[in-house]
């Protein structure tokens, strides 16, 4: 398919396709928009089946980030990269230096940083060649592994959505099924374990779920399995496109929160979740924390404190959003949109 008739394009201001033969790269770099400032995502790093699987990947989570900066309140836009290949395998210091250069060429128009198969070395040997990286562990404003955030912002979200649906302050003797268990997903259960929450994980890992079972005394099942589950709520922490005409009927949470980028399928899907009564916490929203941290970084206004305040006034706006959901019958992912597309229609300040 034509990269302009791709459903997921949605008016991308530019794709670049990255290859150096020397250390094997093949890299695809999605900018969405930079309406709002420079575009800002990580660098995802996966084994995909097909390259057309990662050009939409790339372009799903980069339009995800424009979103996701926005509605957190940030000068920035929204853009992501995927470079293809197995991190266990195929990641070298030359690999990440040649996607250095790439991100280079860009001139400021992309900051890459974390996100999954990437970590605070793999940016810090990126760093070598440009200056428009985040998520390192030295320098000025450097914000490190940007998931503690992410997890800490997905376990407040929770406790709002859970307050709304199910009549709860605290998440104590709340039973949640977390897909995932990735820097995000293990965070989440393990702030979920301190609160008394009950925990049903599964994951690829079966080391990280090895250890979920014996640190946190959570119940594994397997991955196909964790739709079926009796629980409170359905924390996707993996990747996206879990929330399908599919998986949806078979769930049987009364809310969806989690970290992974993505969730919904497709638009419809956000109406199938309100339809059967499932209080979806939209993902752009509730996962804001890991941009909020970068951004610091970007923006050289990063402090513990100020991550904080960002991080707590997104948690007001997913109230609100929330709320109005519920007042006006619309799904929850339709009044987030909304909210983005009104700031975005806001002309740029200098």
């Amino acid at each position: 398919m034509p990269l302009f008739d791709q459903p997921s394009f949605d008016g991308h201001e530019s794709v670049m396709f990255c290859h150096d033969a020397a250390s094997g790269l093949r890299a695809i770099i999605a900018v969405h928009s930079t309406r709002l400032g420079p575009a800002a995502g990580g660098c995802r790093m996966w084994a995909y089946a097909r390259e057309a699987d990662a050009l939409n990947d790339a372009l799903r989570l980069s339009r995800g980030m424009t979103y996701k900066s926005a509605i957190a309140g940030l000068p920035l836009g929204g853009g992501k990269a995927v470079i293809l290949g197995d991190a266990r395998t195929a990641k070298s210091p030359a690999l990440l230096r040649a996607f250095g250069r790439c991100v280079n060429r860009l001139g400021g128009a992309y900051y890459t940083a974390e996100d999954v198969g990437t970590n605070c070395d793999d940016m810090r040997q990126i760093a070598e060649e440009t200056a428009f990286v985040a998520g390192l562990t030295d320098g000025a404003h450097a914000s490190g592994d940007p998931s503690p955030v992410t997890a800490r912002g997905v376990y407040l979200g929770m406790e709002l959505a859970v307050a709304r649906a199910l009549g709860r302050p605290t998440l104590r003797d709340t039973t949640v099924a977390i897909q995932g268990l990735g820097n995000v997903g293990y965070r989440l259960a393990q702030m979920l374990n301190e609160a008394g929450a009950r925990l049903i994980v599964s994951d690829v890992n079966a080391a990280a779920v090895k250890r979920a079972r014996a640190d946190l005394g959570a119940t594994a099942v397997d991955a196909d399995a964790i739709y079926d589950q009796p629980v409170d709520v359905f924390a996707p922490c993996a990747l996206g496109a879990v929330l399908s005409p599919e998986t949806i009927p078979r769930l049987r949470a009364k809310v969806v929160a989690g970290g992974a980028n993505n969730q919904l399928a497709d638009e419809a899907c956000g109406a199938a979740l309100a339809k059967r009564g499932i209080l979806y916490a939209p993902d752009y929203v509730i996962n804001g924390g890991g941009i909020i941290n970068v951004a610091g970084e970007i923006l050289g206004t990063g402090t513990p404190d100020w991550v904080e305040r960002k991080l707590q006034a997104l948690m007001q706006t997913l109230a609100g959003i929330l709320d109005t959901a519920r007042e006006s019958g619309r799904p929850s992912h339709q009044v987030a949109d909304r909210m983005v597309e009104e700031r975005l229609a806001t002309p740029r300040a200098a």
